[in-house]
């Protein structure tokens, strides 16, 4: 079984008749469920606001913040995939 941080989302491979070698993996699954948990958290700034206050972050954390939240959504919808294989 292939683990999940060896997963790719766009993975590309070149085998055409005059492959140049070329082999792209793309981005991980992780790393693209974590970008599009982070699109839909930035779209709700009243919400991030909110949490920042609730949280006492100063404005210089805030992006850190949002950032360890989106990986933390990424490795959940993870966890829901691999359990629902």
């Amino acid at each position: 079984m292939t683990s999940r941080s060896d997963i790719h989302a766009f993975p590309l491979h070149n085998h055409g008749s005059q492959s140049l070698g070329l082999h792209f993996t793309g981005m991980t699954l992780r790393d693209y469920f974590a970008a599009k948990a982070m699109q839909a958290l930035l779209m709700q700034p009243d919400r991030v606001a909110q949490a920042v206050k609730s949280l006492g972050l100063k404005e210089s954390e805030v992006a850190d913040h949002v950032s360890a939240g989106s990986y933390h959504f990424a490795d959940a919808m993870l966890k829901a995939r691999d359990a629902s294989a």
